[in-house]
Formats: C-alpha cells, sequence, structure tokens
C-alpha cells in the first residue's frame, strides 16, 4: 500500500478539498480530456458544457463555493496554480461570453447560471460526493459525458475507476517499495524487524519514486506553505464571506497572549491557548479561500500545521529536520486510514476528517519527541478513538461553525494524545487498525444527514441567519 507524502498533503484553495479542490481538479480533468481528444468531439459547431452536482455536493455546495470551483476548473484552472485575481477576471469575461476555450478553434458554450445543476433528489450514487459533467451537442445528445467522485482531501476518481480501485492499487503497487505495509500491525513489525522508525520507512518508500533531493525540497515546501497560511491567519481580520458573519479571531488572540506574556500574567494551560491559535488560524484561512495543504482534508488542515508549529515554537530542542520527519509520519498515518477507511466527511462524518488529522498529528508529535513506533500508533489511536462518532454538520454548508474551533480541539488532542503515549510503554487495549476500523463502520452506519449535508445537527438547530 502506497500513499504518498504529497498525496496526502496537497497544497489547496479554501475552503474545502472535497467540495471545492476536487470539483475544480475534476472539471479540470474532464477539460484536459476532451482537449486531447479535440478531434472526436469537434464537428465544427457549438457544443455546451453541463455539470451537475449530487449528494452532499448538492447540499452543501453554495457554502463551499463548488459551483465556482467547477467553473475555475472548466476555465482550466488547478489548485496547484490557482491565482485568484487572475480567476476572477476569466470569471467576469465568462458572465459576458457565456463560452469556454477548450482548444484551438475549439469552444463550447457555458453559462455559469444554468450550467451547473443542483441535483438534491437522486438517492443512488456510487459517492456521496457525486459530479457528472457533459459536453452537449446541439442535437441534445451528449458527445462526452464522465462522472467524477471526490473522495476527500482532493482525491478525485471516475466512475469507473472507483469500481476498479483495486486494479488501480495493484498497479501502483506493481513498483514495489521497501516497506509495503498495509496496516499499522504490518508497519509495526517491519519497523521491528528492519530496525527502522516510522519516518525512515516512509521516506524509503518515496524515495522508490523520487531522490531525494526532490523528497527534501517537497517536505520543505510544505512546511512552508503550511507556515505562511499560520501567519497569514494569525494577521488576518474582518468577516468570513457567507453570510454567517463569522469574525476572524486569530489575530485578537495572538495580541491577548502576547500581552499576557509580557505582564508576566500566563495561566499554566496557556499552551492550549497557542495551539488552538495555530490551528484556528489556518481554518480562517481556509474559510476566507485562501491557500493551505489538505492534512488529510481542507476542512481539518488547521490540525497538523498547528501541531508543527507548536513544536518549533514551544518545545525546547525542536529542530526544523524532526517538523520534515513529522510529515512523513502524518503520511504513513494518513495513508493507512485513507486506504482502510475514508478521510471524507461526506462519506464518514467528521471523525474521517478531524479525527484523521488528529491521529496523524499525535504519531507525528510523538515521534519527533523521541518516541517508539509502538509509543506513536498508541498515539495515533487514542487520538482517533476519542474522535469516534463526530458528525459533519456546518452551519449553512460553509467551513466556519463548528468546523474552525474544531481544528483547535483536535490539534490539543493531539498533543495530549501524544504525552500519553509518551508516558507509557507502546503496550494499550485498542489497536490503530481496530479504531480505523471501527470510525469506517461508524461512518457508514451513521445517518446522511450528519455526513456533510446540512440536514442535521447544528446545521438545522443553529438558524443560519
Amino acid at each position: 500500500m502506497f500513499v504518498s507524502v504529497f498525496e496526502i498533503f496537497k497544497v489547496s484553495i479554501g475552503p474545502s478539498s472535497s467540495h471545492t479542490m476536487g470539483p475544480m481538479v475534476a472539471a479540470n480533468r474532464f477539460i484536459e480530456h476532451l482537449a486531447k481528444n479535440k478531434g472526436r468531439f469537434d464537428r465544427g459547431d457549438r457544443c455546451s458544457v453541463q455539470c451537475k452536482l449530487q449528494g452532499s455536493l448538492a447540499f452543501t455546495g453554495k457554502g463551499h463555493a463548488t459551483d465556482q470551483a467547477v467553473l475555475f476548473g472548466l476555465c482550466g484552472f488547478s489548485p496547484e496554480t490557482f491565482d485568484r485575481e487572475e480567476a476572477e477576471d476569466r470569471m467576469v469575461k465568462l458572465r459576458i461570453g457565456k463560452s469556454i476555450e477548450i482548444a484551438d478553434e475549439f469552444e463550447a458554450s457555458l453559462d455559469p447560471e444554468t450550467g451547473i445543476i443542483f441535483d438534491y433528489d437522486t438517492k443512488e450514487m456510487p459517492h456521496p460526493n457525486t459530479m457528472t459533467i457533459s459536453l452537449v451537442g446541439p442535437d441534445g445528445d451528449a458527445r462526452f459525458e464522465e462522472t467524477y467522485l471526490s473522495i476527500g482531501g482532493g482525491f478525485v476518481l471516475t466512475k469507473e475507476e472507483h469500481y476498479n480501485v483495486d486494479k488501480l492499487e495493484k498497479k501502483v503497487e506493481a513498483i514495489a517499495i521497501p516497506f509495503p505495509f498495509h496496516s499499522a500491525k504490518e508497519m509495526l513489525e517491519m519497523g521491528r524487524e528492519h530496525g527502522k522508525s516510522i519516518a525512515e520507512m516512509k521516506r524509503a518508500n518515496e524515495l522508490t519514486r523520487m531522490n531525494e533531493t526532490d523528497l527534501n525540497i517537497g517536505l520543505k515546501k510544505l512546511w512552508a506553505v503550511m507556515d505562511d497560511c499560520v501567519e497569514r491567519g494569525l494577521d488576518g481580520t474582518g468577516i468570513l464571506p457567507g453570510g454567517l458573519k463569522v469574525r476572524r479571531r486569530a489575530a485578537d488572540v495572538r495580541a491577548k497572549l502576547l500581552d499576557q506574556r509580557g505582564k508576566n500574567q500566563q495561566m499554566p494551560h496557556v499552551a492550549n491557548d497557542w495551539i488552538s491559535l495555530y490551528a484556528m488560524a489556518v481554518n480562517e484561512e481556509n474559510a476566507a479561500g485562501g491557500q493551505v495543504v489538505t492534512s488529510p482534508t481542507n476542512g481539518a488542515a488547521g490540525v497538523f500545521p498547528a501541531v508543527i508549529k507548536y513544536y518549533l515554537n514551544h518545545v525546547p530542542g525542536a529542530t526544523l529536520a524532526k517538523a520534515h520527519e513529522m510529515l512523513l509520519v502524518g503520511a504513513a498515518v494518513g495513508g493507512l486510514i485513507k486506504h482502510n477507511a475514508s478521510i471524507s466527511g461526506a462519506e464518514v462524518g467528521c471523525q474521517g476528517e478531524i479525527g484523521s488529522a488528529s491521529a496523524m498529528a499525535a504519531a507525528a508529535f510523538c515521534a519527533a519527541l523521541g518516541g517508539t513506533n509502538e509509543q506513536a500508533e498508541n498515539a495515533a489511536e487514542i487520538a482517533l478513538e476519542h474522535h469516534l462518532g463526530m458528525t459533519c454538520d456546518p452551519i449553512a454548508g460553509l467551513v466556519q461553525v463548528p468546523c474552525i474551533e474544531r481544528n483547535g480541539m483536535g490539534a490539543i488532542k493531539a498533543i495530549a494524545a501524544a504525552s500519553l503515549a509518551l508516558n507509557g510503554d507502546g503496550e494499550h487495549i485498542v489497536a490503530l487498525d481496530t479504531c480505523i476500523k471501527t470510525m469506517y463502520e461508524t461512518g457508514r452506519d451513521m445517518d446522511s444527514r450528519y455526513k456533510e449535508t446540512s440536514l442535521g445537527g447544528l446545521s438545522v438547530n443553529q438558524p443560519a441567519c
């Protein structure tokens, strides 16, 4: 089982990896396919492009800017290279001209007001985040149509890929890796057999796909983007978009904490305040549509960087090299969860997002502080176990309430879990594999109203106005 550190941690844009980033990626893939196969689809007449959003993408699409993300993707933008100013200029032209250029002299009509369809009625679909994009000829027939599934964390599969996922995984695994663990149990066994840490095994696996220089540069870039996001969030002020009128708090909280430090009035629990602050800063940036790193999702993007930021700023003897190793450990745990369960809030609730992020960060922090592989696995299990059953019920479909504060709580739990594990010897009752399996089964049993549809929980009990 191989899921790269650069798949778990991806540069993204807010507010959602599954509802913003994923649909943009899918729409971009659709246009790229049409461009590469222009001769099959361009018959000299004017076609039109339509996109139907289903399931959670329909119910919370407006709040997650899914419709805008699709339009950006159809216009050729991708999350990695997204320039908001350029994209907004392109949207102005689209609203006026109502057309997109697919390839040289190959254009299609696209009305931003009617081209995105929110389908609230379809119940049976291959995944809760399903979207179908069509190139429709003047006769009304679809010349090309593809159904995409946004499965969480910015990962996108076509319907065919989804039903043949085992073949895809075997194709990936055809490139041999030295430590092919499919479970936490196998990971620990391999670590003991070869005398390797989790970070060392993950690094060795990554080096089958790239050289060491590129890997180190990539890890350095990931943390740089995370850190920049934290710092922007700490400076950000004003009201977040979307209509809930949520005020950005990170700048005010930081000012108060610095004032307490200057007056020597800090309370013993002030560490929790800093941890929460770093996490909330990231997710305020995410809610504002800023650049973040999926960790493993946008909705949970604040947990992991908050723990690294806390490690670097508050732990004596912390090093940047260890921070980069934390990314490898986190990716190892995140890959296990994605492979054996899900990181999609629409599929398993917020336990799959904040719970996964907290487990990843707990293992990484434990390892950075000198914990054994067994202690790191224990830390991940503790963090995930105490997120089991967490619902995903964003008010008004916005990744703001309760999502921003929830990242702070997830980061605090991660550090508490690591501390508990470090004070033990790695032996514990519930294995991480058991906890991952339980999380997935709990998510499957969870009512769809509590899985990112905004049809239950806080979403209906707290008025959005």
